[in-house]
């Protein structure tokens, strides 16, 4: 570590990038502007390639032969945001750790508020997001759903409109560090390890280049998962549903031999019978999936395979 670095206090970027090349360049240009007016820190860039196959990493590796305060996790393949997020905290050194988009969504002149906040003895700092009138309708209204069922249904809450960019100090990343599960929904386990927290606002931006990794079916994805790691929400419900349909069936069906007996009525009706067949049929499989996912993120777990693997590091000090 350089003597600067030991006189003032370390802050780690974290940045996981995939197929970002046209992104690197305006992200770059933006940060040197916004953290030059912060003074008595170092900033340290760790960029993490998720995999990328364009020329994201070729650019990436002319920032550290410039001599940039950069590094480069270089993973196998492509592992998944959550993945390359844990790949980033496990390697920073900073005294703050500070997860960032490429795309500038996220606009980097909130760090000098989230900074001062962690002066001010706060351990996470929220960039909490006022305004999402950039994303799409369906995206935002997604999103707002996701974290009302999430908060009303699991625990521990996450904080609505904030996503990965935030601020957090090192024992925060240390208590991180030490949570073994490979399925990971970040959001959750930032949540879940605590510590004394507050929140900065700002307006999310459009993505200043590239396109969004992230599809309907990933975000499907991605609100299961959040479930399913930090809910057994979803396994009561269908043991409560299971239950009242039970009841209503013996309800049902005490009815019928009351009529029968009472009246000598017998009961036809072969469609009704097939809607109560196939009604029972679809719930028992949709019961059947919900036992299904969290059997298999079960079946994952315990496999204990590791959450990333490092193809390469490169640094401003390597022959990159």
């Amino acid at each position: 570590m350089s003597r600067v670095s030991k006189k003032r206090k370390i802050v780690s970027l974290i940045i996981p990038v995939l197929n970002e090349e046209e992104a690197i360049s305006p992200f770059m240009a933006e940060m040197d502007g916004c953290l030059a007016g912060i003074s008595g820190y170092h900033f340290e860039y760790i960029f993490v390639d998720d995999g990328s196959t364009d020329s994201t990493l070729a650019r990436l590796r002319d920032l550290a032969e410039a001599g940039m305060p950069v590094r480069i996790i270089e993973l196998s393949r492509n592992f998944g945001k959550e993945a390359a997020l844990s790949a980033g905290i496990d390697h920073a050194e900073g005294d703050a750790v500070i997860p960032i988009d490429v795309d500038l969504q996220d606009p980097p002149h909130v760090i000098a508020d989230m900074i001062a906040k962690w002066e001010a003895g706060w351990e996470v700092v929220l960039a909490m997001r006022s305004d999402r009138s950039s994303d799409t309708l369906v995206k935002s209204q997604s999103a707002r759903l996701f974290y009302w069922l999430h908060n009303r249904f699991s625990a521990p809450r996450i904080p609505a409109n904030c996503g990965d960019f935030r601020l957090m100090d090192k024992v925060v990343v240390a208590a991180l560090r030490r949570l073994p599960e490979s399925q990971r929904f970040m959001k959750g386990l930032f949540a879940w390890v605590g510590f004394r927290t507050t929140s900065v606002s700002y307006v999310r931006e459009s993505r200043s280049a590239g396109q969004s990794k992230f599809n309907v079916g990933k975000l499907l994805d991605f609100a299961i998962q959040g479930f399913t790691s930090f809910s057994l929400a979803p396994l009561r419900l269908w043991h409560i549903l299971g239950v009242m349909v039970s009841l209503l069936s013996l309800a049902f069906a005490t009815f019928i031999v009351v009529r029968v007996l009472v009246h000598g009525i017998d009961v036809p009706g072969y469609a009704s019978l097939m809607v109560v067949v196939l009604f029972l049929g679809g719930l028992q499989l949709i019961g059947i999936g919900v036992l299904g996912e969290y059997l298999g993120r079960s079946y994952f777990e315990a496999k204990r395979r590791p959450i990333y693997i490092i193809r390469k590091v490169h640094s401003r000090q390597d022959d990159c």
